[in-house]
């Protein structure tokens, strides 16, 4: 019987396995920044954010040290969100096109988010050994959200992760191996699971949206896409 997404998300706030990300965090939460100054950090691991009804799954990266490692919710506080949130509202996946803080209003439709690690690490550079650590929380995050029917992918550390936990549960990873690019889309199927639509997307972080790598209307359109495929 899968664990309910509310005790998956107790064991990830409670999660040890990783002392020196958990000591990295709490670090930064107590010099903090400037730019939140009189804040208190979270400085804790991030939950998954969303109900068991989705039909649509985010994974991220990890928190940000600023953002979800200081609000203690994905994608949230941070410039990532800034983009993320309106793409979600304008396509349905939001209640609105901000995400600033814990009980500000922000809350999912029909999607659930999650994150590849849940700890933020230094340079947004998780080792492979820490994303093993942290795959055990995706799994049970994949048996829980039984409606599921497509995931998007934000970056190729996030879409990795999903082919790895994908494989893990049974899905056939097409051969040659699928390929990370944005906008990039795969079908995976299993025995006595219902096929999922991978679509991949280029992490809305500052080096990308600050470069023009990812336009808004480039995310909307992906958003666009997971609404189609529903």
């Amino acid at each position: 019987m899968p664990s309910s997404l509310a005790a998956i998300n107790r064991r990830i706030v409670a999660c040890r396995r990783c002392p020196e990300l958990r000591r990295y965090c709490a670090q930064v939460a107590l010099r903090g920044k400037p730019e939140f100054a009189g804040s208190t950090y979270w400085g804790k691991p991030v939950p998954g954010l969303g109900n068991s009804r989705a039909r649509v799954l985010i994974v991220g990266l990890a928190p940000a040290a600023h953002g979800g490692n200081r609000t203690g919710r994905m994608f949230t506080g941070d410039g990532s969100a800034a983009w993320l949130a309106p793409a979600l509202f304008r396509n349905g996946f939001a209640t609105q096109a901000t995400s600033v803080a814990r009980r500000d209003g922000f809350a999912l439709a029909d999607a659930y988010m999650t994150a590849a690690i849940r700890c933020a690490p230094p340079k947004n550079k998780p080792t492979r050994r820490q994303l093993q650590r942290c795959a055990d929380h995706m799994l049970a995050e994949f048996d829980s959200l039984r409606d599921l029917r497509v995931v998007v992918a934000l970056g190729k550390i996030g879409f990795d992760a999903v082919l790895a936990r994908l494989a893990q549960r049974g899905y056939r990873i097409p051969k040659p191996k699928p390929r990370f690019a944005h906008a990039a889309e795969y079908r995976l199927e299993a025995p006595g699971r219902p096929p999922l639509s991978i679509v991949a997307s280029y992490h809305p972080s500052r080096q990308n949206t600050n470069t023009g790598k990812l336009t808004q209307g480039m995310l909307d359109a992906i958003f666009r896409r997971a609404r189609a495929l529903l």
